[in-house]
């Protein structure tokens, strides 16, 4: 055998080892990169886009920098600061990562649209936003808040989504479409939340502090739902379509209506995982 086949033969046993080891530290990343590929050979004109966004990168947090610095770079910041910016903050804190991919899950796993782990990273922007968000919380939490308000402006800008990177927001995050979505600079969501869009935790008036809503553990927003005040939604609770709540939510409920009042169970024992937006009860069913 040539020493140019020895040569071939050992880059390709190469590759497979990386892939494996990939595949066994990182299995949502390598999902990904195989869904590319696949993607890539079915529709040739994407072939660039996915090999530049995708298939380049060896890690998940260096492809969504990029792809996400591509999306918020301006005249004023371009994409390359942006992307630095990014890749401090998963430097940092490498938890960040650990959020992505929690977040990815919830969306493959409750989204109908989502039919692979790739499209949310690729397309979906209220995936775009919410892990831009957790960018802009890394920069406020160091000090940093100029930086992380411009970030917060671009977000808005770019996907229509407006969340004060001050908010404390867990992981296992679903924002459906995301258009619409406003998040108070003192609101809390606990992880495993899934929100439509239209969705508003906001404040009451001019008080200052404390004023924003907390959502727990596996709470279910519907479209256009608003929650106003430093008032809490309890755990595994669901509130229904273009509901106004204005006082504390006992958990494991459902509340629906201006303003908003318990009409029954929430129907399950993890809504936001369920996305079950009726409520199946004699003597009709309601629309949440």
């Amino acid at each position: 055998m040539s020493d140019k086949f020895r040569r071939v033969g050992r880059a390709a046993a190469g590759e497979l080892q990386r892939a494996a080891e990939v595949a066994t530290c990182d299995p949502v990343w390598s999902r990904m990169r195989s869904e590319g590929a696949d993607l890539a050979a079915a529709e040739p004109a994407l072939a660039s886009f996915l090999y530049a966004t995708v298939l380049h990168h060896e890690r998940l947090e260096s492809a969504l920098s990029y792809h996400l610095s591509q999306k918020l770079g301006s005249t004023d910041v371009g994409p390359m600061m942006i992307r630095q910016i990014f890749d401090e903050a998963f430097a940092s804190r490498p938890a960040i990562g650990e959020e992505v991919r929690a977040d990815l899950v919830a969306v493959r796993e409750r989204d109908p649209a989502s039919r692979s782990y790739v499209e949310p990273m690729l397309y979906f922007k209220g995936f775009h936003a919410l892990q831009s968000t957790r960018i802009a919380h890394w920069l406020w939490r160091e000090g940093r808040e100029s930086l992380a308000l411009y970030l917060q402006n671009r977000i808005s800008e770019r996907f229509g989504v407006d969340i004060h990177p001050a908010a404390r927001i867990g992981r296992g995050i679903l924002l459906d479409h995301g258009t619409g979505v406003v998040i108070g600079e003192t609101a809390i969501v606990e992880d495993d939340v899934s929100m439509l869009q239209g969705v508003t935790l906001g404040g009451t008036g001019k008080e200052l502090g404390d004023r924003h809503p907390k959502i727990r553990r596996g709470v279910l927003l519907g479209a256009g739902s608003t929650v106003l005040g430093n008032i809490e939604v309890g755990e595994y609770t669901r509130v229904g379509a273009g509901a106004v709540v204005l006082a504390d939510v006992p958990a494991h409920c459902t509340v629906a209506g201006v303003p908003a009042r318990v009409v029954g169970c929430a129907g399950c024992d993890q809504p936001a995982r369920a996305m079950d937006h009726m409520i199946h009860d004699e003597p009709l069913d309601y629309v949440i």
